[in-house]
């Protein structure tokens, strides 16, 4: 069973029956002719026999991936943010926000690549840009360099407050579980101002695998 989560950067894509472990391909470099068995995502629609939205696959993931009766699940993805948040073992509430959370991950990948910035050697710094919108966020960064700021300096204020910002969307938890490629980005991981525990980019994938039949 070919399953997939077409994200808008970044397409995971799993064989259940090959053994071996999830992929990633760019999205751009995807060929056009690829089809799923089962999916969710962007273009998962359009791309796959069967879809799933894409809170239902991760709360299904987070289920899967999280001994635990309660807990709140971040998703952080290129172009949006969302969560699940669970309440005796069975989902609470949820939300989706394609405009807070605009072009986040893709926007904070841009910005490394423009400046040849490593996260991994950035430390989070104690204040952040108030960002409401990854993309219309940029200006801070514009406005602090002419300032005097260093482009490594305006750039951790950025991913701080994208950072803020997610995690007001999802009302403040003291402790949360993340999932998406940021769970990668160290100086995004120690910017949210709570425990975090890194999922991982396949959690959606998980949830595929636990909406397919048992039999």
């Amino acid at each position: 069973m070919l399953l997939a989560d077409f994200g808008t950067s970044y397409c995971k894509i799993v064989e259940t029956d090959s053994g071996e472990a999830p992929r990633i391909v760019a999205t751009r470099e995807l060929d056009r002719h690829f089809m799923a068995d089962l999916a969710t995502g962007h273009n998962a629609a359009r791309r796959s026999i069967r879809s799933i939205n894409e809170l239902t696959a991760l709360a299904r993931g987070g289920r899967q991936l999280v001994d635990r009766a309660d807990f709140l699940l971040l998703d952080c993805g290129s172009r949006d943010i969302k969560y699940v948040r669970f309440r005796n073992g069975e989902v609470a509430d949820m939300g989706w926000n394609a405009e807070c959370g605009a072009s986040m991950g893709f926007t904070i990948e841009l910005l490394a690549a423009y400046y040849h910035l490593d996260y991994a050697a950035i430390a989070a710094p104690a204040t952040g840009f108030s960002v409401t919108c990854g993309v219309l966020g940029m200006s801070h960064i514009f406005d602090a360099v002419v300032s005097g700021a260093s482009e490594t300096e305006a750039v951790a204020k950025f991913v701080r407050g994208i950072a803020l910002n997610a995690h007001r969307f999802c009302q403040e938890p003291d402790e949360l579980y993340l999932s998406g490629g940021l769970c990668a980005n160290p100086l995004f991981v120690a910017s949210l101002p709570c425990v975090v525990h890194p999922l991982g980019r396949f959690v959606l994938l998980e949830g595929l695998r636990a909406s397919l039949p048992t039999t």
